[in-house]
């Protein structure tokens, strides 16, 4: 499955849209409550912790829109857009859209 940010891949041809495809992953985001708790994560001003798990939120979402795109006959997304939102008080929602494709 080949994942982009850009509208078309190189060395491909797009020869059929099969719709878009979203991910969403929700983590906790108890940004006070991290931060005291990884304390010694903190280096140069960020959290590794945290990081860690931004990451690990953005990879489950990733790995949604590829599932999905696999599903409904794709081989490639393009156009994908990365988006974060703090949901309530204390979570962190990674949202990632994009357009599933058929290239060859």
């Amino acid at each position: 499955m080949i994942l982009t940010t850009t509208n078309s891949v190189e060395g491909y041809k797009i020869t059929d849209y099969k719709g878009i495809v979203v991910g969403e992953a929700i983590m906790g985001a108890n940004i006070v409550r991290d931060f005291f708790a990884s304390v010694t994560d903190i280096v140069g001003g960020r959290s590794g912790a945290y990081e860690t798990k931004l990451k690990d939120a953005r990879d489950e979402a990733m790995r949604e829109i590829e599932e999905r795109a696999a599903a409904i006959g794709a081989n490639a997304v393009v156009g994908i857009d990365l988006d974060y939102e703090v949901v309530g008080d204390s979570m962190l929602m990674v949202s990632v859209s994009g357009t599933a494709v058929l290239v060859t």
